[in-house]
């Protein structure tokens, strides 16, 4: 289709419709393993715009394809039509109704931030998928999501009410409980809607119909069951059966995944808050055969949650340093646990129900049942809802792949089936990776397969088609939450009959006649074996880089550990600061997922020499600040920032590198010109018209505020304040280019308190580096990394740690360095010898060695702002822990996220809107609450530098609030 045809639909809707290659891309994929490249993307604005897309799809004979956060294992959020973002602007709460526990959302609404919402007039949403902190209710019913507590309150269906939706003629239909009176009214109109109410009249109506449905879907016990249109659902009321219900088209419409029609309100029932008291007893087994014996004698103890992780999802666990932190209560190496939380209203109760259950599992089968309380419970939670995304950490081509990961039988048969799906898997040489929803038998089962090999592709298939086999011979569900999509929807037919399928597919032409509603999808489907994420027998590209990616297999495969699970989509309300300027933006391409994407995209497929040279990369990055949150937060470790550097390193190689790159990267040595003459320097930064004509030459913006420059002389400092002082213990006190020019107090702050505390100190001069990093400038930085290892080289052969101050300049040993050093070895033993200030003290204060008693005992309130990088790459604990020492010190944690300030981002002029807009989001409105004796402290110069210029007020560094606390010896 021409873009003048496209360009003419875009100037009719209120929202956006973008046609561009970027944009393409980046919803090519979801978290399945399909690609198929759209037409255009829309995000509508209303549903006035939703008609129009509805009416150019039909008029043009294209499809729509529906989709909100695009976490579908399946396929179902791809397709070469138009994709309808409804996630940035159908995002409302629109009515609650505490008494009748009921709330209307739009479809856009982030699942755990509905409960947010809810949970201070005790209700809550019950169904909880791995991807609550950023999947959507529109999705959650396209797919009838279930999730981890499923066993106690049902699926997406179950919770469904009402539904607003557009049909195919675009007519406003609202789907209800309706009576039999009600109902019989619906078919008598004369209308897309009557049409519909009539078809399944006449349909479901015929005995031997209804006794087709009984003999070939799923058994009843199977609650989660998604295989095809639940038709059967549509029996269990007053119209066709003898359950006097209502009858409810939203039964059928949850899990249809946008293929019946478009939805653009939905009001669903809630539940009161579960129970205030909570145990969790994770059950420890040598074999899976074990595990698998005692899920159905578990869960006759009533539990609210039953979960089970086998050994490969547990070791991928240890490889990931967010998850490391929550394998606490892994005892040994078990083949599988089974997490068991019971709940209660008293402390009583739930003892004696925990007391229960470890009688029934200590006869014999499990070796170990540490039980978990309070917040170990959540970080149990935490490490199981990973499992999706940890699943990506495998290296290399070969990947657990969702095909057959969505299978539900009866409880009482799942040790069989699953026995006998192991015996599958040996036969084609496969280890599969089990885990999830135990108690309600479904367990998510991949097979590891390299997707990228016609052998392994065949194999895909075969092995898809063996255990759809296996589960109709168990008469169970072959998706069981994550849907049909493309990989499962062609085995509809052999999961529910031929006849069955039949009616589906009438059913499917009369609410869409024109095939406009995500097509491909549940009938007519597209098959399951082609438009893979990959080209299948590729020749794997030679893509040089300057930082080492071996620990990838090269910098292709660092993007292609991305699978879509889209945990980068999590918004500021969540806990982590992944992706900063999605928080802002709320744009897809402004996550770790899109700008994994673009570059696997363009490296594969280049039309160009240099694999980098394409502007829709740079667009995507653009407003990456390299946090490096998503190298702790993302389950696949996507290290963005590190691609970001690599990637303009080779962009600016092929285009140039700007002036205003120049001024940013080369910025320690301009700050050391400025600080021969600091007077002069700081003169021309502090006037208005010098500073403007600066910042305009320069690019910064006008709203910035620069940082003075200073002229410290260091070692005199240290010698004056080791006179008289028997100091001891030896340590190197790292000076970075930004302490040794514009934050000078903080380096004479924390020579005073280490001095002050007993240490013998020496001092280290050295730019990080960290300009040019942040600017793509990567021979500079590298040759300043073995520069710095040769000056260290002696350091490195005694016991001194060496302490640093700016975390992003200090770990940048620790991270940066193992990637570019020339001297491998060299910067490892560098890296675990460097320690952020805070690190020191707080390995110091645990030794016995620093105590309260030589800190004041005034009363102070401290609230904390960390630094991304130490939040990532080491622990904002340790800040909180040092600040807490002197025993009147009242600390919190601002639960910020970053700054927005980002070395040189925030500075510059088309960033700087952002930048504010993410500082906004949590920093500014906590620094801004606290009252003016409150210290904010703050670690980061650009951290620092930012909250004065959002807020005003000057955070200290923690050295300097030690130092203000420290008793003169």
């Amino acid at each position: 289709m021409k873009n003048s045809v496209l360009k003419l639909l875009s100037e009719r809707l209120e929202g956006q419709l973008l046609f561009d290659d970027l944009h393409k891309v980046l919803y090519a994929t979801d978290a399945s393993v399909y690609r198929k490249i759209p037409l255009a993307v829309a995000y509508p604005k209303s549903s006035d715009d939703i008609i129009e897309l509805i009416s150019f799809a039909t008029d043009n004979n294209i499809g729509l394809i529906p989709r909100t956060a695009g976490t579908s294992l399946a396929g179902q959020c791809v397709g070469d039509g138009i994709v309808v973002d409804t996630s940035k602007h159908f995002t409302e709460i629109l009515n609650f109704d505490k008494e009748k526990r009921q709330v209307t959302v739009q479809p856009g609404v982030v699942r755990d931030e509905l409960n947010l919402f809810l949970k201070p007039h005790g209700l809550f949403f019950g169904p909880n998928t791995s991807t609550s902190n950023r999947c959507m209710i529109g999705g959650m019913v396209g797919n009838n999501s279930s999730g981890t507590t499923s066993i106690k309150y049902g699926v997406t269906r179950d919770k469904v009410l009402k539904m607003k939706t557009l049909l195919s003629d675009g007519t406003e239909v609202v789907f209800e409980d309706l009576n039999k009176e009600a109902f019989k009214a619906k078919t008598e109109s004369e209308n897309r809607e009557g049409e519909v109410y009539r078809f399944i009249l006449e349909e479901l109506s015929k005995s031997e119909i209804q006794e087709e449905i009984e003999r070939e879907f799923p058994k009843p016990s199977i609650h989660r069951r998604n295989t095809g249109y639940a038709i059967d659902e549509l029996l269990k009321n007053e119209v066709f059966g003898s359950n006097p219900i209502p009858f409810n088209f939203c039964q059928l419409l949850a899990g249809s995944e946008g293929t019946l029609a478009f939805t653009t309100e939905i009001t669903l029932q809630l539940d009161e808050l579960p129970p205030e008291y909570s145990a969790m007893v994770c059950t420890h087994y040598h074999s899976l055969e074990d595990c698998l014996a005692d899920v159905a004698v578990v869960m006759q103890h009533g539990l609210h949650l039953c979960e089970m992780m086998d050994k490969v999802i547990l070791d991928c666990t240890k490889n990931n340093r967010q998850q490391l932190e929550n394998r606490f209560f892994v005892d040994g190496d078990p083949a599988a646990i089974l997490m068991c939380e019971l709940k209660a209203d008293s402390e009583q109760s739930l003892e004696k129900e925990v007391k229960n259950l470890l009688q029934t599992v200590g006869k014999g089968r499990s070796y170990a049942n540490p039980v978990l309380y309070g917040a170990d419970i959540n970080k149990a939670i935490e490490l199981r809802k990973a499992g999706l995304g940890l699943l990506g950490n495998i290296v290399g081509d070969r990947k657990a792949v969702a095909c057959i990961e969505d299978t539900a039988v009866d409880l009482n048969d799942l040790k069989d089936f699953i026995l006998e799906f192991s015996e599958i898997m040996k036969g084609y040489g496969q280890e599969a990776v089990y885990y999830a929803h135990a108690g309600a038998g479904e367990l998510h089962l991949r097979p590891i397969l390299n997707l990228k090999k016609s052998e392994d592709v065949g194999l895909f298939r075969k092995i898809t088609t063996d255990v759809a086999l296996l589960t109709k011979k168990y008469k169970g569900s072959f998706s069981g939450e994550h849907g049909d999509g493309i990989v499962r929807a062609e085995f509809i037919p052999l999961m529910i009959g031929e006849k069955n399928y039949a009616l589906l597919k009438r059913l499917k032409s009369v609410f869409d006649p024109h095939n406009i509603f995500n097509p491909g999808k549940i009938v007519d489907s597209f098959p399951m074996d082609e438009s893979l994420r990959y080209e299948i027998d590729r020749e794997e590209p030679t893509v040089e880089t300057l930082f080492d990616f071996s620990d990838s297999e090269g910098i292709l495969k660092a993007a292609e550990k991305c699978n879509g699970s889209g945990d980068c989509r999590k918004s500021h309300e969540m806990k982590g600061g992944m992706c900063p300027s999605y928080h802002a933006t709320k744009n897809e391409k402004d996550t770790t997922r899109a700008r994994a994407n673009v570059l696997r995209e363009f490296l594969t497929r280049p039309d160009k020499t240099n694999r980098f040279d394409y502007e829709e990369i740079k667009e995507a990055y653009d407003l990456c600040l390299s946090c490096k949150a998503c190298a702790k937060e993302c389950p696949s470790n996507v290290d963005v920032a590190t691609l970001k550097a690599e990637f303009l390193y080779h962009y600016q190689e092929a285009n140039g590198y700007s002036m205003r790159s120049k001024l940013f990267a080369h910025n320690t040595k301009l700050n050391a010109l400025g600080s021969l003459v600091p007077s002069m320097a700081n003169f021309t930064f502090e006037s208005k018209f010098l500073s403007g004509a600066l910042k305009k030459l320069a690019g910064v913006a006008m709203q910035r505020s620069l940082p003075r420059v200073h002229k410290v002389k260091f070692d005199s400092y240290l010698s004056n304040a080791k006179k008289s002082l028997k100091n001891v213990k030896k340590v190197v006190l790292y000076l970075d280019e930004f302490t040794k020019y514009l934050d000078v107090e903080v380096g004479k702050d924390a020579i005073d308190l280490l001095v002050g505390l007993g240490y013998d100190v020496e001092l280290f001069y050295a730019e990080s580096g960290r300009t040019y990093l942040s600017k793509g400038y990567l021979k500079h930085a590298k040759q300043l990394a073995n520069e710095n290892l040769e000056k260290l080289r002696h350091l490195l052969d005694n016991e001194w740690p060496i302490i640093g101050l700016e975390p992003s300049a200090v770990l940048s040993f620790r991270d940066e360095y193992k990637r570019m050093a020339s001297n491998r070895d060299l910067a490892e033993r560098l890296a675990v010898k460097s320690f952020l200030l805070e690190e020191f003290l707080a390995k110091e204060i645990s030794a016995g060695n620093i105590t309260a008693k030589q800190f004041t005992t005034e009363v102070k309130t401290i609230k904390i702002h960390g630094h991304c990088h130490q939040k990532a790459l080491a622990n904002q604990k340790v800040t909180f822990d040092i600040l807490n020492l002197p025993e009147n010190y009242s600390v919190t944690i601002i639960p910020s996220g970053c700054c927005g300030m980002a070395g040189s981002f925030g500075y510059e002029k088309e960033h700087y809107e952002v930048s504010m807009q993410i500082g906004e989001l949590k920093l500014f409105p906590a620094v801004r609450k606290a009252d003016k004796e409150t210290i904010i402290s703050a670690n980061g110069t650009s951290c620092r530098h930012q909250i004065y210029d959002g807020t005003g007020r000057k955070a200290l560094h923690p050295a300097t609030i030690l130092r203000q606390a420290l008793i003169s010896r």
